[in-house]
């Protein structure tokens, strides 16, 4: 049975609002936690996770893109409707806003909070955790989108081992997570990109807003270079195959 689209947006708003709570409250509030913190390879794990836990949950629902740049990859990959673009982006940001502004509202509820960089992604030696340039930043988020979509792209083929997708895509995702948090803090997708940009100039500094354009534009990017490559060289012939010899059928 076919699943509306009204259905599918919000199971996208739900896991998309999954992935933004827990990784970057994962980054919030347990990276760094005295002590007792996670640090880089727990928010990575935590980011995989919640993909990993999706893709379970509404995998069978709305596809669980969770991400704008995964929906026009797969649209470039010819394994998504482009009319239904627009919806699906929308279900997405307004998905990680709503995160964004919950984990506000449980991080400010301490006497010590400041929102900093609030798991931002940034570039240059300001707001990049490792001080990378804004050409490295651009560089690696097209390019880790890209295997990011080939992972998923395959990983969904017909040809794909079954019910395993999940699993592989989450792990993409960890670690991805963990080549690039020194470099971006780790985007490849611009809703989650976006939540906690908004909460950054909320408070008044708008260099997270400004800087926001990069991880629309190379995620995009990457996305649709992935869709394109997979449909061009990696995916099945679907044209039927042609006999050398006519085939007959007699008694």
């Amino acid at each position: 049975m076919q699943v509306s689209l009204q259905k599918r947006c919000i199971a996208e708003f739900f896991g998309t609002f999954w992935l933004v709570f827990g990784g970057c409250g994962a980054a919030l509030f347990a990276a760094a936690f005295p002590s007792l913190g996670i640090g880089f390879l727990g928010v990575a794990f935590a980011f995989g996770l919640t993909v990993l836990t999706m893709a379970y949950a509404i995998g069978h629902i709305s596809g669980c893109h969770l991400n704008p740049a995964v929906t026009l990859g797969l649209v470039a990959g010819k394994r998504f409707p482009a009319g239904e673009i627009l919806p699906y982006w929308i279900a997405q940001v307004v998905g990680g806003m709503a995160a964004a502004g919950v984990l506000y509202l449980i991080f400010t509820g301490r006497d010590t909070w400041t929102v900093g960089g609030f798991a931002s992604n940034g570039y240059g030696a300001l707001h990049s955790p490792g001080g990378y340039s804004m050409v490295a930043c651009l560089v690696a988020e097209m390019l880790l989108t890209f295997f990011f979509l080939i992972v998923i792209l395959g990983a969904t083929d017909e040809r794909a081992a079954k019910g395993l997708a999940p699993l592989a895509i989450g792990l993409c995702l960890t670690l991805i997570h963990l080549i690039s948090i020194p470099i971006t803090n780790t985007s490849v997708n611009p809703a989650r990109s976006t939540g906690p940009a908004i909460v950054v100039a909320a408070s008044g500094d708008m260099w997270a807003v400004q800087q926001l354009w990069l991880f629309w534009v190379a995620p995009l990017i990457g996305g649709v270079l992935a869709g394109l490559f997979y449909r061009a060289v990696l995916a099945e012939d679907q044209r039927p195959p042609v006999a050398e010899k006519p085939i007959t059928y007699s008694a």
